[in-house]
This record gives structure tokens, sequence and C-alpha cells, in this order.
């Protein structure tokens, strides 16, 4: 039997499968049926949207307001969000274009089902209320870019036509970066209206009493602002307040893999939740037996440690002073003599090796922990950034599998055409369903196992998760070990270490 700890009732997650794995390309992304309950009337599309069909359908499997479906007063979500409320719908934006040049759907979540989701938000406000789709991307997603490739300009247009229910799209973010992370590429930005929220986890961090907070890696180069936060009780992390302010976050993730952390799903997709990303804990400098996490124990040959030991001293030496003249300084020394000069006469480091550098292994002991500390926050954390022994905000989630991303995720993965939608009010529960889809064994996945047993996050048993679906297999529940379902393929430093 699994090992999570007993809960007390059973956690309802849902899974649909859509009648193909392809979204609309019409913005804004109308349903091709005049549902009964569908709030406007007239606006339909000519042509399939599976994914709107796929929302519906997974509202009616977790069996919301079944009382009314099929008629005008079906309100799926009503139970939920009341009018007035403030609803936060918080997709995973992390970049703007696949830079492989493949699918950008196998990276980020897709606007039809944002569309679909507000939609009911829309009916459960009834007219009085907010909803927010919000996120804090990676610092190269160009948001401009993001908006046309998305078309979300024209869902909040259609939204905007219609008196009542305010509809607003919102970038997080203080800055960004057309490349790098250098001084000389970041541009400023507005950031959240709400500012942001400190939160100190202290003892509560799953980062508390690390054995190596000197070592730790945050987003970017500055190690010390990493450090700072993350040492002994003080384990902070910088919030949005629009999001803390919520009354409702409806959380919209990918169905992805991850080099870090194993899954990008609704707890990794946490991140986007942070508005400094350089206080989330990403790794641990050094290999295992120097106490890190960074790459695996004899990956590398002596030449090639030394020029790994090195790039991290000129990151602390040069990048971390934040100037454009010691930004100048990196470039020709790392840029010129070591790219150009040294990494062809063995100091290189192979591909295949690279992409198991910066802890992008089964081995990384450190972000898993960063993502549980987000959890916490998110359940728990007030408006204030106190934490609660009750979640002060109702949580829900909805899993975009239609097109999902696997291999090098979750930044350039190759597309999974997996037509499936997964949700539920528990996010944790939701993971752990999915990741199983997945064909991933979510009990190696130390993101769900190692949850901190003094907070209750309400799905830690196998056994309790009860999964409402026409999908045979998985609704018998997660027990079984010999079907792989949509058999992803992980990330190569998760090969053979998390399939079922």
């Amino acid at each position: 039997m699994a090992t999570f700890s007993s809960i007390k009732k059973k956690t309802i997650v849902g899974v649909v499968r859509t009648v193909e794995a392809r979204y609309p390309d019409e913005a804004p992304y109308h349903p091709d049926t005049n549902y009964p309950e569908y709030p406007f009337n007239g606006n339909i599309s000519i042509k399939p949207n599976y994914a709107y069909n796929g929302v519906r359908q997974l509202l009616h499997a977790l069996e919301l307001d079944n009382d009314h479906f099929d008629t005008p007063q079906w309100n799926p979500l009503g139970y939920l969000i009341k009018p007035g409320m403030t609803i936060l719908i918080k997709p995973n934006f992390v970049l703007s274009r696949h830079f492989s040049g493949k699918d950008v759907y196998s990276i980020i979540t897709h606007p039809s089902v944002l569309r679909a989701i507000a939609d009911y938000c829309w009916i459960a406000l009834k007219g009085s209320g907010k909803i927010i789709i919000a996120d804090a991307p990676q610092y190269n997603c160009n948001f401009e870019e993001l908006i046309n490739t998305t078309h979300l300009d024209s869902v909040h247009n259609f939204f905007a036509s219609f008196p009542g229910t305010m509809v607003e799209v919102l970038d997080l973010r203080t800055y960004w970066s057309k490349s790098m992370h250098f001084p000389s590429c970041i541009q400023p930005l507005p950031g959240d209206a709400k500012g942001s929220i400190t939160v100190n986890l202290g003892k509560s961090s799953a980062l508390y009493k690390y054995p190596q907070p000197s070592k730790l890696y945050g987003a970017v180069f500055h190690r010390q602002e990493t450090i700072a936060h993350h040492t002994g009780e003080k384990q902070e992390y910088e919030i949005s307040g629009t999001i803390l302010n919520a009354d409702v976050m409806i959380s919209v993730p990918k169905l992805k893999v991850h080099k870090k952390v194993g899954v990008t799903l609704n707890l990794k997709g946490l991140v986007g939740t942070s508005t400094n990303k350089n206080l989330l804990v990403h790794y641990t400098l050094g290999s295992p037996s120097e106490g890190g996490d960074q790459y695996p124990d004899n990956l590398l040959t002596g030449r090639q440690r030394m020029a790994i030991k090195f790039e991290r001293w000129m990151y602390d030496n040069f990048l971390a002073k934040n100037t454009v003249f010691h930004e100048r300084i990196h470039r020709f020394i790392y840029g010129f003599l070591y790219l150009k000069i040294f990494a062809h006469i063995g100091f290189g480091i192979p591909p295949e090796k690279r992409m198991l550098d910066t802890g992008n292994w089964y081995g990384n002991d450190s972000a898993w922990r960063m993502v549980v500390d987000l959890a916490k926050i998110i359940y728990f954390a007030d408006k204030e950034g106190q934490l609660q022994t009750q979640c002060p905000r109702r949580l829900f989630s909805i899993v975009d599998g239609i097109i999902g991303g696997e291999k090098n995720g979750p930044l350039t993965p190759d597309p999974n055409y997996a037509g499936v939608l997964i949700g539920g009010e528990n996010l944790l529960a939701v993971d752990i369903v999915a990741a199983r889809l997945m064909g991933f064994d979510p009990l190696k996945i130390k993101q769900f196992t190692m949850l901190d047993k003094e907070y209750d996050f309400g799905a830690r048993r196998l056994d309790e998760i009860e999964i409402k679906s026409d999908w045979t297999e998985i609704s018998q529940g997660l027990e079984g070990k010999s079907n792989r379902f949509l058999a992803f393929k992980p990330h190569p430093g998760w090969i053979g270490y998390i399939e079922i």
C-alpha cells in the first residue's frame, strides 16, 4: 500500500479525454455548441472547440451541480465562486516561444482552456466581481509576444464588450530580459499593482536546516541574494500580492516533464506566483560527494569539473556584481577566452553532460524543497503572508494536457499529443493523478511524497484519491503498476528513475 499518511475522506480528481488532441485556432475561442448554460448566446464557433467541450465535460465528471446539468441554471463553479469575488486564473506562461522551433503549446497553457474556465467563472460571478488571468513568467518571456501568440487580447476584449464582471490579463514581473540575464539586457516592467508580499516560512520551510546553504543557487547569478533569504530561520519568498489577495485561485498548468523535479504541474507551476525568482532555490553547487546536487558523481572528467567550477567562479565574481562593467569582463573572459580557446582543448562540456548540469537530474535534492514551500504558501499563507492552519482562499485546478511536453522539459520539450484534461479542488491530488497518467510513479517524485506532516494538504495516500472518469483503467485507481497510460518520456536526467 502507498505510504502517504492517511486523510479522513476521499479526494476527488476528474480525468477526461478530448475528441482530438487539438486546440482551436480562432480567438476568442468560442464553444462550437450553444450550451444551455452558455452566457454569451449567439457567439458560437463554426469550427470544433475540443478544449471548451473538454472543460465542460470535466466539470460534469466532477459531479459539480449535477442536478442542473444541461439546463440554463447549471453553475458548476457556484459552490466555489460567489458574486463579488476576485478570481485568479493562473496559467503556465513560462515562455513566449519554443526556442527549438516546436509547438509552443507543449510549453504553455492554451488560451482556449483559459477562455472556457473564465466562462464558468463568469457564470458563477453573476455580473459582480473580477476575473484576473495572471502569471510571473521566466525572465526572458516577451509578454507582448506571448499576447500576440495566444491572442489573449482578443479574449480580454470579448469579455470587455459585456457589462458587469471585469476581466484583466496581467504580467506580474518587475522586469524582463530580451536574451541573457545580463544587466545590459534587463528592461523594467510595472510589476504587480498590489506589490509583493514577503513570506517567511522559518522552521516550517523544507529548506530549514538544509546542510549546505552557502552552496545554494537560485534562478540567476546573484547567489548571495538566494543565500541571504535561505539561511537558518530566515526562509523567505516574495509572492504576488494580487495572487495572495484573490478569493479563489484556479491553477491551469501544462502537463509537462521537468528537468529538476520530474514533472511540472500545479505545485511546480507555483513558481509563477513568485515575483522574485532568485529566492527560488534551484540546486546546490557541486556533486553529491561534495555535498551538492548540481550534477551526478562521476559525470565529468577532471578538466570538465575544472571548467564547471571556473564558470561558477566567473558568475560569483563578475555577473553577480550586476553591473555592465563586470558583465563586459565576463563576456571577454568567458565568451571569448574560454568558449573560443580553452573549450577546444579539453575543457569543453559535451551537450549530453551539459544537459545534466545545474541540477537537471533525479538526484536534485534542493528544488523539490522550494516546490513544497510554495505549496505551503499558496495553501496556508493569508493576504499578509502569515501562515494559517486553514487555507485562506479557495483552490481549483484544471491541467491542460491536450498537448503536453516530454523529454527536454520544461522549456524545450517535444509535444506529446495526450488529449486529456485533469482537474479537481486539491492541487496535490490532481498532480499525483496527472503524474501517474504520464506513466510515472508518484511515490518516486519527492515534491509529492515529502510534504510536511505539520500541515494537511488533503492528499497523502494514493488509495484516498478517487478518480472520476470514463477512462476505465485510470478510474480504477492509482495502485496498479502495469499501465503507463500516456507514456511520457522523462527528461534525460530522469530516465530509468521515475517511470512506473
